[in-house]
């Protein structure tokens, strides 16, 4: 039985300590911050040198009851009388291991694919080291980057087995949390553990990284939103989530959030004005160097792909991974992902870097990055009826992404992987001015970035803070509803005069309105 507790997992490497720290120094203070097992690793030295560097570093490790795994080195793991081997892809089986090693030795194994851990799981392996999952300069590489999205596809494919599995590669204090977040699979398989080198082993404290590695791992949960079923006062689900948003509509003009929005050159005048009707202060910068910054002053982020160019790639990566960092919830607007291999491949990279909160698209362009033929795209519209199962779909997709998944079109689908809704409000003439869809991310980005802005309690263990999905209803729910007065309006001609009737709707919006008019249903 494989009962290692794998969470803060130390791979040693000498080369990189700071000057004038000493190994076996280092390896005891990051014991004591909370190391739960150490792998010792040596690519460069003689045999009789590793046979001594792990004795000494096992003596150390017993004294805290941390086991000890060698890295390649069946023979120095039966020398050492290691707990364990860890092997590479061009190391000797784990059936040839298996048959060198003592009883009860646990064998893990690198994985870098899905044929990788199939092979692992058919040859009896205890663990598997899935990566690298970020880019990293204490190795080189020889097989692709996984990604953050890419160790929850593997991960599902250990279900039904006892094997343990923890990512590597770059994994650091900043991007832990996004990492274990990301990676959960759509069956809710979650990391045992992460690998983790330099950010302990070249620390000039590496107790203290030790603790908050092992802090923020043991905070992490996996989360849902539950609306009950009915309330004390018996209000159905539905009516208890437009009873909040409509108590939202007035907390957005008390806090007025500061929206940083990275859009479409079309659409950003309107985005802006939207963003000013609904009680939210837009600030629509670019720059590379401004990032850092905006991230620590802002109260929510949308990205918006519309009219994405290569040297827009930098300023929104910076921005998702400084927004994530500060547990501000992030938008993603896949715009027209279908239209060509330069979106697709720019989306997957940039939900491999930063953590979307919640995607909003359309049936087509959702089917792109679900990779799904069922829907497809004409540019950046929707072509068809639709996914047939719509309800199961958005579901699946934000469990497979981790964030809420907003699903517009004539009805629209919210889900958080657990709760779906649907909201029937809208007119078909918001089909018919450019950018209707870029609006309602810019709404629900501005919703959200409200609740960020009224979020309390700890936040050790979330990688955003305030309610995603509430917020990307509510920017629905409001606009939509807005829409259908604003088209009932006698001033209203047209797409022309829609526009700026839609604006002042929204500036004029009561509570009142959209619980009456609301129509909603909850799955």
């Amino acid at each position: 039985m494989n009962d290692i507790d794998y969470s803060i997992y130390l791979v040693t490497g000498r080369e990189l300590l700071p000057p004038g720290k000493d190994y076996y120094e280092s390896l005891e203070e990051s014991l004591q911050g909370g190391v739960t097992l150490v792998q010792i690793r040596e690519k460069n030295i003689d045999t009789g040198e590793f046979i001594e560097i792990a004795t000494k570093s096992k003596e150390i490790c017993d004294r805290y009851n941390v086991p000890v795994i060698i890295n390649d080195r069946v023979d120095v793991a039966v020398a050492v009388k290691a707990r364990g081997v860890h092997l590479g892809q061009t190391d000797m089986s784990v059936p040839q291991a298996r048959k060198l090693l003592p009883e009860g030795t646990v064998i893990g194994v690198s994985c870098n694919n899905a044929h990788h851990v199939r092979a692992a799981i058919e040859d009896g392996a205890d663990s598997i080291g899935i990566g690298a999952v970020w880019g990293t300069q204490t190795k080189q590489l020889t097989s692709p980057l996984v990604g953050v999205r890419g160790v929850g596809t593997l991960l599902e494919l250990l279900g039904g087995t006892n094997i343990k599995a923890v990512a590597i590669g770059g994994i650091k204090i900043k991007n832990l949390l996004r990492t274990l977040h990301g990676s959960v699979s759509r069956t809710g398989r979650a990391l045992d553990g992460v690998a983790i080198v330099s950010e302990i082993m070249a620390s000039g404290d590496p107790r203290q990284a030790a603790i908050t590695l092992s802090t923020i791992f043991n905070s992490f949960t996996i989360t849902t939103n539950l609306p009950p079923v009915m309330s004390p006062q018996g209000l159905s689900a539905g009516q208890i989530i437009v009873e909040k948003v409509a108590r939202l509509m007035s907390v957005i003009r008390e806090v007025n959030p500061l929206v940083h929005q990275i859009t479409n050159t079309v659409v950003a005048t309107q985005s802006a004005n939207i963003t000013l009707s609904l009680g939210g202060s837009p600030i629509m910068a670019s720059e590379p160097q401004e990032m850092e910054d905006l991230g620590h002053i802002s109260s929510a982020l949308l990205i918006n792909i519309g009219t994405m160019r290569s040297d827009g790639k930098e300023s929104m990566s910076k921005a998702g991974y400084f927004a994530n960092i500060n547990k501000k919830p992030v938008i993603f607007d896949p715009v027209g992902i279908g239209a060509s291999a330069f979106r697709r491949d720019t989306a997957r990279d940039l939900l491999n870097v930063f953590q979307a909160s919640v995607i909003k698209g359309n049936a087509g362009e959702l089917a792109a990055l679900a990779g799904t033929q069922e829907v497809f795209t004409k540019g950046v519209d929707s072509v068809g009826s639709g996914f047939r199962d719509p309800v199961g779909f958005v579901r699946d997709l934000a469990r497979k992404e981790r964030c809420v998944i907003a699903l517009t079109g004539p009805v629209d689908y919210i889900s958080d992987g657990t709760n779906v809704v649907a909201l029937s409000n809208g007119h078909e003439i918001l089909a018919k001015i450019t950018g209707s869809g870029c609006i309602v991310g810019s709404s629900i980005a501005t919703y959200c970035g409200a609740l960020f802005a009224r979020s309390t309690g700890d936040s050790t263990g979330k990688l955003v803070q305030g309610d995603t999905f509430l917020g990307a209803i509510a920017g629905i729910m409001v606009l939509t509803v807005a829409a259908e007065a604003a088209v009932l309006r006698e001033d209203v001609k047209g797409p022309g005069t829609f526009l700026p009737a839609l604006i002042d709707e929204l500036w004029a919006l009561q509570p009142r309105a959209v619980q009456s008019l609301a129509r909603i249903e909850v799955f």
